[in-house]
């Protein structure tokens, strides 16, 4: 029996060989699944046709977000090697890392190019918090940024199973991304092209907002009430004129699931920077947001259940199976959903 309050009810049985490991490319040639809610109707086409069905009245918001190399492999300072994941920017310039391994309080992590990681605190949700130095200089944002440019990787999700490539440096990065700050890319954003943005932006008048993705957005489901679930916190910020278009009663089609938790967030809370931690689903439905463009997301995961927010439980494992049905590919590198 489905009920939307229990996490069992978002699973579904993917085969492996769907799961993307790679881009398609062009990026536009990747499958689009387009549901039309008020028809009940399901028309399956590719990305490059996206324009052919997009409502004439409508305002198109993006995701802005670049994703930083956020991958480092390292050693402790008493031997043994480390792998780190750096998550966010905290205050003082203290930052948020997952360690891959044990590590005590105040034990130091050595990485390439002189930097250095002091680690300050164990938190008990497994995060650590750090701070970084190079030649005894403590290190801001800003700085290290530039040194994770050097000697990081760009954080693939662990479901791809494998290790980062350079192409890998452009295909998990949008076109437009601006703003250093997340460690997963808005992935509905990556089936652009360079020609395809070109005639959107021709036909639809375009906005952008930051949201910097956080590694919770990989955190699984794992409590039987989703209410339950201690849903993960994630920095945006909107300009003036975004803000403008989510102050009217124009239509938006959300590129992604990213974009439509900080409109909704924004919509609740009037704040145009803070931190997002909007838990989506069909008990809480969203508000501002009519139409979303977005990717096939993990079962029992925040993303299928925000999915369900828009076209209930029911329909969004018919859809999922039916995308399996045609041989859709799934999650980060897969194919695309738009729901109207």
């Amino acid at each position: 029996m489905l009920n939307p309050l229990k996490t069992s009810s978002y699973d579904y049985t993917l085969p492996k060989n769907l799961i993307a490991s790679y881009p398609v490319t062009p990026a536009d040639e990747a499958k689009l699944l387009v549901y039309n809610r008020s028809a009940n109707k399901i028309t399956h086409t590719i990305f490059k046709h996206i324009l052919d069905f997009l409502p004439k009245d409508i305002d198109i918001c993006f995701n802005d977000t670049k994703v930083i190399k956020a991958r480092l492999y390292g050693k402790k300072d008493t031997g043994g090697k480390i792998e780190i994941l750096f998550n966010k920017p905290l205050s003082n310039d203290q930052y948020l890392i997952y360690i891959k391994g044990k590590v005590k309080q105040n034990t130091k992590l050595i990485f390439q190019d002189n930097l250095i990681a002091n680690v300050i605190l164990l938190n008990q949700d497994g995060t650590r918090v750090v701070e970084f130095y190079k030649n005894n200089q403590k290190l801001s944002f800003e700085q290290l940024i530039k040194i994770f440019d050097k000697i990081g990787h760009i954080p693939l999700p662990p479901y791809l199973n494998r290790e980062d490539q350079e192409e890998d440096n452009t295909t998990y990065q949008t076109l437009f991304a601006k703003n250093y700050g997340a460690v997963a890319a808005p992935t509905a954003s990556l089936h652009f092209t360079p020609e395809l943005l070109e005639k959107l932006k021709q036909n639809f008048k375009t906005h952008y907002l930051t949201l910097h993705v956080g590694a919770g957005t990989f955190k699984p489901v794992d409590c039987n009430d989703i209410l339950q679930h201690p849903m993960h916190s994630e920095f945006y910020n909107i300009p003036n004129d975004t803000k403008q278009l989510l102050d009217s009663n124009k239509k938006i089609l959300a590129i992604g699931t990213t974009v439509t938790r900080t409109i909704e967030y924004y919509h609740q809370t009037k704040l145009q920077s803070s931190y997002a931690d909007i838990f989506l689903h069909p008990c809480n439905k969203p508000k501002r947001v009519n139409y979303i463009l977005t990717n096939f997301h993990l079962p029992k995961s925040t993303l299928i259940m925000l999915v369900a927010s828009f076209i209930g439980l029911e329909q969004t494992l018919k859809i999922y199976q039916e995308a399996i049905k045609h041989q859709y590919r799934f999650f980060s590198y897969g194919d695309a959903m738009l729901i109207l």
